[in-house]
């Protein structure tokens, strides 16, 4: 499995969107500075950019590191926005300040900028910012097909090199190694980074839910709970499978099977239109059942896109609905000091009939 040809992302359909939503909230300008949010928008993969948007107008302004690259990826994704490339930070700061003085006020990304940041930008641009609220990633939340498309793929890669992998738990590997390998191993398929560090924690280990990779070698007879993931065109996929190397008993059976029919009433409840909360209280009823409420300490899911958490939140305490194109993962977990830990984790995208599932590695391994 390698990252072949993916479908085309329709970049240059969202600035008209975002525009749509800046009229419905009233605000006449945005300034976009976060990353993840400035690519969705203009296609553009650098680390450091602006981009200005009216609601007639866009503003995209970088330094000298990214001249060519901008002119590329902006022209190669249709948008059109004036571009300003080779500036200093001061000169981008000044060109930006120009332009928000015709307007009253300019929103900024409240869950981005710093407090610290929207004081700099109220001084230079003498005019009133405001909070925008969280405008692009709205956008950003419902996946288009290339979107999918990308997430799949990452998901894929992460399934293959993982099976090609699994046998090393059975030898005596160390999560740290493994958690190496794999990591190279989803390079090697074309993944261009992971996720986020894979979390490999066997036996006592697997009870802390985000243990680290530690020099502790793999033993006989230990439950093995491993959450990783890899990156494809900007992309996350998120998979974790809980394996038994040999039998681990009566008791750590009993705990794979609860959270395992917990992860199934998880997925079967997604579809358009399902409140977030349901599909957790889905999940975390099966659990609070077999008397373990208590060590099922964090939601059953989150959104998965440009970045490894976004909305939806799948939570006890979350508001949203679920709509048809949202990717979100569902991960119940049971933690029990003595006895270990079971996590289950599948990343699904939300279509018209229900889930369709973009992680396929089996649920249940022992080697």
């Amino acid at each position: 499995m390698t990252a072949g040809t993916l479908a085309p992302l329709d970049v240059a359909g969202r600035l008209p969107r975002l525009r749509e939503k800046l009229a419905a909230a009233e605000m006449p300008a945005l300034l976009v500075t976060k990353p993840e949010n400035v690519r969705y928008l203009t296609g553009f993969t650098g680390s450091a950019a602006a981009l200005f948007v009216t609601r007639d107008e866009a503003l995209f302004v970088t330094d000298g590191r990214y001249r060519t690259q901008a002119e590329e990826q902006l022209g190669t994704s249709g948008v059109r926005a004036r571009i300003e490339v080779g500036l200093t930070t001061s000169a981008q700061r000044e060109l930006l300040a120009a332009v928000a003085r015709e307007h009253a006020t300019v929103g900024l990304e409240e869950h981005s900028v710093t407090w610290a940041e929207k004081r700099e930008y109220a001084e230079a641009f003498g005019v009133q910012v405001a909070p925008a609220g969280a405008l692009v990633e709205g956008l950003r939340r419902v996946k288009d097909a290339g979107e999918v498309d990308r997430i799949r793929t990452a998901c894929a890669i992460a399934d293959d090199a993982f099976a090609a992998l699994l046998p090393r738990l059975a030898e005596g590997v160390t999560e740290r190694r493994f958690a190496l390998e794999l990591e190279f191993a989803m390079r090697e398929r074309g993944a261009s980074g992971t996720s986020f560090d894979p979390i490999i924690a066997a036996g006592p280990n697997a009870a802390k839910p985000h243990a680290r990779p530690s020099d502790r070698a793999v033993a006989r007879g230990e439950m093995v709970v491993c959450d990783f993931g890899c990156v494809v065109d900007g992309y996350c996929s998120d998979m974790t499978r809980t394996v038994w190397v040999g039998d681990p008993g009566a008791d750590a059976r009993r705990l794979f099977e609860v959270v395992l029919e917990s992860q199934r009433a998880g997925r079967a409840a997604v579809a358009p239109d399902v409140a977030c909360a349901a599909v957790d209280k889905a999940s975390r009823d099966v659990i609070a059942d077999a008397g373990w409420a208590d060590a099922f300490p964090h939601s059953t899911g989150h959104g998965v896109g440009l970045e490894i958490h976004e909305a939806p939140r799948v939570a006890s305490t979350a508001r949203d609905t679920l709509l048809e194109g949202d990717v979100v993962t569902i991960e119940p977990g049971v933690y029990l000091p003595g006895i270990g830990g079971v996590r289950i984790e599948d990343t699904v995208v939300v279509t018209a009939t229900g889930a369709e599932l973009l992680t396929v590695t089996p649920r249940e391994l022992v080697l």
